[in-house]
Order: structure tokens, then sequence, then C-alpha cells
């Protein structure tokens, strides 16, 4: 298997559904908005460009299955699996803020092999693949080599749905801002990850997440010579519902303040 020619037939795909959400953008109607659950939201852009990918998708690797957000596909348990969210940062499209993504990954045994994020507003597209290093529009990226969480700039997601850790959360959070250059929170899961594999956030953190949020990200991080894993240290980010991303050189001290904030070890 030719992961760096799949991966550039998965970064052409995910331009041309970006250029359709951008499309949909200029006339969309939040009253054609659906809500799934509390703060899940839905549209039928994100169940278009889902279906526009899985089309694609199937073109490109035939026997893989699928998992996604709107499941629009159902298939069953395969060696490789493509894990995809179409239009990562809804809430953001839908209130017309212009961080959003779509975010692919490709899964072989349940470990990612291929990344690729495509942020349509700035028409910035990340990739990566097991071995092959991580790029940016055709750059070479890495994430930075601060070792001094002082001089870091960090990001996280707001709980918007499991509220159950909301303390551990806001302890985390409050220390991290007493030490730190600044927190960030920019909606999309799949654009924080990718800002840490180019070295724009030093780390990120977040827990209430499913596969499609991050599946695509962690490579990137991963190949950009970052870290990956849950809150305790493990290495099922993908389905293990939290994350932590940031680079070697600071992950060691990052992972430690969110331990000790969630009272974990």
């Amino acid at each position: 298997m030719n992961l760096e020619q799949i991966t550039q037939q998965t970064g052409i795909l995910a331009k041309q559904v970006g250029a359709f959400i951008q499309q949909e953008a200029q006339h969309f109607d939040q009253n054609t908005v659906e809500v799934k659950s509390f703060n899940q939201l839905v549209s039928y852009v994100d169940k278009s460009a889902e279906e526009q990918l899985v089309k694609g998708l199937q073109l490109i690797l035939p026997d893989a299955g699928f998992i996604t957000e709107e499941q629009t596909i159902t298939t069953a348990q395969k060696e490789y699996m493509w894990v995809i969210d179409p239009l990562d940062g809804t809430t953001n499209f839908i209130h017309q803020l212009p961080i959003y993504s779509v975010s692919i990954g490709l899964l072989k045994n349940n470990v990612p092999i291929i990344g690729v994020v495509y942020e349509p507003n700035r028409d910035e597209l990340f990739y990566a693949w097991q071995g092959g290093g991580a790029f940016l529009n055709g750059k070479k990226i890495q994430v930075k080599q601060n070792n001094e969480l002082s001089k870091a700039l960090l990001a996280t997601g707001f709980p918007y749905y499991d509220f159950d850790l909301m303390p551990k959360y806001l302890n985390t959070l409050q220390h991290f801002l007493k030490i730190s250059q600044g927190m960030r929170r920019m909606g999309s899961a799949a654009v924080d990850l990718a800002y840490v594999a180019c070295g724009r956030f030093d780390g990120f953190f977040e827990y209430g997440l499913s596969p499609w949020d991050v599946a695509g990200g962690i490579v990137l991080v991963q190949e950009a010579g970052g870290k990956t894993s849950t809150f305790i240290g493990d290495n099922d980010a993908i389905f293990g519902k939290e994350v932590v991303a940031a680079s070697t050189a600071i992950y060691p001290e990052f992972i430690a303040v969110i331990q000790s904030g969630f009272n974990i070890g």
C-alpha cells in the first residue's frame, strides 16, 4: 500500500469537499439546523459533505470500512477504517465563525496511519502518513521545541454536553492560565491538533471527544514529532474520549498538570 499516494488523493478530496462547504456558507440558513442532542448540532451541509467524502474515499480504498459522525454509512469493523468528520466545528460554521475543518483519518487495526485536516477559510491543507512526516500545503512541519510552559501558548476545548468533570476541568484550566502565555479555544479539535503539529500551539487537551474529532489530527502531531495520549497517558486517544497533544519537550510537564487537575494517579 502506497500511503503517500493515498494521502495525496485524500487531500485532493478534502479540498473539494471544503470548497462545497465554503460555497454553502455564503447562503447558509440557520433555520435548517437540526439538534441531534443537547449542543450537538447538524445541518444538511454536514450530511452532504459526509456523503461526498464517503463516495470519494470508497474510490481511493474500496475495501476499507467507515466510522462517520453523521452515520450516512455504517460498515462492519475491517482492517482499514476511514474515520471522518465532514465539518469539524459545525457550531462555528452555523454562527459564521471562520474556524472549521474537514477531518479524515485512516486506521489500520485501530492504529492511525494517515491524517488529513483541511481548513478551508485559510486554504490550509495539513496531511501526514505513517513514517512520512507531516506537511502543510506541501511544506514539512514540526512541533515547537519550546520546553517551558511559561512560554507556551496552549489550546483546549470547553465541555459542551458532558459536565460531570467540569470542576476538575476548570481547576486544570485555572492552573494553565496562571503559568502559560495563554489559552485558546478554537472550536475544532482537528484544527487544534493541526496547530500543535505546525507549532502554533505548544499543547492541546480536551475531553468528551469522539474518534472522528481526533483521528485526522493525531497522525499530524505524531508525524510532526509530537506526542499524543489520553489523560492517563496511554496511547488510545482515538477511542479514549479525551486527548492530550503536545510537543515532546513540554509533554511531561503538560500532562502532569492535567493529571493533577483531574486527580489522576
